[in-house]
């Protein structure tokens, strides 16, 4: 073997407590890169293998009743590749064991053969029989919620009429991969389900005989979608057809896609700082090594050996920690990666799942990795090349010894001898102590951006379910009804308060920037769904114009006092120009508000509702669920209490998963940086504490002279590495915002508290372990010249 090689392995060896804690450093950029990339395009490939599969929609529209014989005119609208109509209805259902209604929707399919678009995949069972009216499939989530099997029953009130159904087939489909139920905001296949049922029943039941009241367009390749849905609309207007909207107002698809743009912005947010803190740890390592190798670096210059391959040597070391890196972080990566995969395809119910392992991926990631470790090298490197070989094989200059304080200030009295020596040599190497403080400082940093989701978390739950949510139930009725529709909820069993409210689709625009969108309206003085403002404040609707949430507002670039143009899409259609009157803090979706009567006027009809909210007497609650099912008009009930557990639940899966995850990987990058940092500072002052020791010092003083330093730079780490953890926290924050739900930065004291424990509990176990190594320090050997 060349003599450059057997250095290089006897440098591994002798540092491969250093050489494995930089790798580890790398391996968790390496796993953030393939935990974030590859769960990403497995829950991508597998969305779009899906909707291929089982022929998901393109355009949707609803409408009253619009006779069949207007499919083949929109067939006829240009690009329109498929067209499905069908029968779909919301109605109550009355689930054994179960007090409170369940709401569903209830879609038909055709008596033979498949439906066209929007198809289902059986899990189990068969589809329902032609003629057996009591037959249904329900989806998977509801299934298990009930512990439903074929064969088993339940009730629904179908159009006032309660029917007994009978359960023949469980399955999926693309058009439910999350299935919410209207009024809440995570899917809950306990009150919420989905259910197929043959097209003659539910014809019969709502009377819709040769009509349909849903129609799915699959349209080709490069049609324009607005132009398609204009046309739509034109055809389905003069049978109160409600506005078309494409796929990416889809409830489920929109839901989907937020959560895929999530990992696609953590898999361009969290690798960088990570890869980052491991092309920091390279340069420190192999700096400091280089300058306790300059003397065998000058030797090697004079006997004839080429900056060149002195460089590629170094280049060898900094290459094999950064492949055993590699090594570490794939395996760990591909792990998490299909942990994570699979715990959201179980969240979003796919049928199947494909795990994409492609060799890209792993060259990215490796490439990354290599980048960082080489840009950390380059420093050193650059030291290599300009160190002359008579300058390096001579000492070191001897640093120049100033006063650090005032004649006649000193700190005898104050600190002891092991300490003065200590806080000496801190204040003499500014620029090793600083940049041992910013490693440890970015070791926080990560520490603190990996765990403040939780905050954020709970105040996106208080500011929703408590200050501008505070209803106990929302009733939703199948149409529209006068706005007294309220004063007769109110004398239901229990009611203590009730409020209408009226939800009306439309187009808000701003110049070339456009947003489909609903608008809510409420009293104005509405008491139990309120407005809060940008500063979390309750406020009156305006009497006039209307209140938008900040997301929209910056979606459409407008701000108070400016003017947007609105495609009113219910009822008479027109367009309208109203002034933005206020900005609201809506943390989930982007929808705008206005007062009912101002809204009544706007639409040209009386003041009506879609729901009433209600506030309930805990101790009638059974009675109040009891009238609600025994009511024809009234589609679904959301419960408030139901929606927050439900919605912790959730958040707290995937959340906390993702958080543990990415903590667990700061952690074992925390540790590396400091355990490093003491390693090298052992490395650099061993002369010194042997000198000491030979002077009389004992093991404990001198332990106690390198650790205080350690534990001194530690602590002054943590303000620096707070703030850099609420800056990356900001950072990661305006990546993850999305139209559908974004958090307010909120990072707990706690978070703080828990990011610095850990780089201290890492400082005190490195503590202990290179304590160990200068009670067994070799006096003679550390004092002679290393050959």
């Amino acid at each position: 073997m060349r003599a450059l090689d057997v250095k290089l392995l006897r440098d591994l060896r002798r540092l491969w407590a250093q050489a494995l804690a930089i790798a580890l450093v790398v391996g968790g950029g390496v796993a953030t890169v393939l935990l974030a990339v590859g769960s990403y395009r497995s829950l991508e490939e597998t969305r779009t293998a899906y909707y291929e599969r089982y022929r998901f929609g393109d355009v949707f529209a609803t409408a009253r009743r619009a006779p069949n014989a207007l499919v083949d005119r929109i067939a006829e609208i240009p690009g329109v590749a498929a067209v499905d109509t069908r029968i779909t209805k919301f109605a109550l259902l009355d689930m054994p064991g179960l007090i409170e209604p369940v709401t569903s929707m209830v879609i038909s399919l055709p008596e033979i053969g498949e439906p066209v678009l929007n198809r289902l995949y059986m899990r189990a069972g068969r589809t329902p029989e032609p003629g057996r009216q009591e037959e249904v499939v329900v989806n998977e989530s509801f299934a298990e919620a009930h512990r439903l099997t074929p064969g088993s029953r339940f009730a629904a009130v179908l159009n006032g009429r309660k029917r007994d159904l009978t359960v023949v087939g469980i399955a999926l489909c693309p058009e439910y991969i999350y299935a919410v139920g209207p009024g809440d905001i995570i899917p809950d296949g306990r009150r919420f389900g989905v259910i197929w049922m043959s097209e003659r029943t539910l014809a019969s039941v709502y009377d819709l005989e040769d009509a349909f009241s849903s129609v799915s367009l699959q349209l080709l390749p490069g049609t324009p979608e607005r132009e398609t849905m204009t046309r739509l609309d034109a055809l389905l207007d003069r049978y109160g057809g409600r506005a078309a909207y494409g796929r990416k107002d889809q409830t489920s698809h929109a839901w989907l896609d937020h959560e895929l743009d999530m990992l696609d912005n953590m898999s361009r947010t969290l690798p960088p700082i990570f890869l980052l803190v491991s092309a920091f740890l390279v340069n420190l390592t192999l700096s400091r090594l280089v300058s306790l190798e300059r003397e065998q670096i000058g030797l090697l210059k004079a006997i004839g050996y080429s900056n060149a391959s002195i460089v590629l040597h170094y280049l060898k070391f900094v290459g094999i920690i950064t492949a055993l890196g590699m090594a570490i972080g794939g395996v760990v990566g591909t792990w998490l990666g299909a942990y994570v995969t699979n715990m959201f395809s179980d969240f979003f119910r796919f049928p199947f799942l494909l795990f994409v392992k492609t060799p890209d991926l792993y060259v990215v990631a490796a490439a990354l990795s290599l980048l960082a470790a080489t840009i950390g090298a380059l420093r050193a490197l650059r030291e290599v090349v300009a160190l002359a070989p008579a300058v390096a094989m001579q000492p070191p200059a001897p640093p120049s010894f100033r006063r650090m304080l005032p004649v006649g200030f000193g700190l005898a009295g104050l600190v002891s001898q092991p300490t003065r020596m200590m806080l000496r040599n801190v204040g003499r190497h500014p620029i090793r102590s600083v940049f041992t403080a910013l490693g440890m400082a970015l070791a926080t940093a990560i520490l603190i951006v990996s765990l403040f989701t939780g905050g954020s978390m709970e105040q996106l739950i208080d500011v929703t379910y408590f200050l501008a949510d505070r209803q106990d139930a929302t009733v939703s009725f199948l149409e529209k009804r006068p706005q007294d529709v309220a004063f007769q909820i109110a004398r239901l069993p229990g009611v203590l308060a009730a409020e209408p409210y009226r939800e009306v689709p439309v187009r808000i625009r701003s110049g070339h920037l456009e947003r489909r969108i609903t608008i809510r309206a409420r009293p104005r003085d509405a008491d139990l769904n309120r407005i809060i403002d940008t500063n979390l404040q309750p406020v009156l609707l305006p009497q006039s114009g209307l209140a938008i949430s900040s997301m929209l507002a910056q979606v459409l670039d407008v701000r108070v006092g400016d003017v947007v143009e609105i495609d009113l899409l219910d009822g008479a259609r027109r367009t309208v120009s109203l002034p933005v009157a206020t900005l609201v803090e809506d943390y989930l979706g982007i929808r705008g508000m206005m007062d009912q009567q101002a809204l009544a006027a706007l639409l040209r009809e009386a003041p009506a509702a879609d729901g009433v909210n209600v506030t309930l007497d805990r101790g009638m609650q059974d009675a109040f669920y009891t009238s609600v099912k025994a009511m024809p008009v009234v589609s679904g009930l959301a419960l408030q209490t139901a929606s927050l557990a439900n919605f912790r639940e959730v958040v707290a899966l995937l959340v906390t998963t993702m958080s543990g995850i990415y903590t667990g990987l700061a952690a074992v990058i925390a540790f590396g940086v400091v355990y490093n940092s003491a390693r090298v500072a052992l490395s650099e002052r061993a002369r010194e504490l042997a000198s000491l020791r030979v002077l009389g010092f004992t093991r404990g003083e001198v332990r106690r002279i390198l650790l205080l330093e350690l534990g001194l730079l530690t602590l002054i780490a943590q303000p620096p590495g707070w703030a850099m953890g609420y800056g990356l926290a900001w950072f990661m924050k305006t990546n993850l915002a999305g139209e559908l739900m974004r958090i307010r930065l909120i990072v707990e004291p706690s978070t703080y508290v828990f990011a610095s424990a850990i780089v201290i509990a890492a400082a005190i176990l490195s503590a202990l372990v290179v304590g160990r190594r200068v009670g067994r320090l070799d006096l003679v050997a550390v004092l002679k010249t290393r050959d």
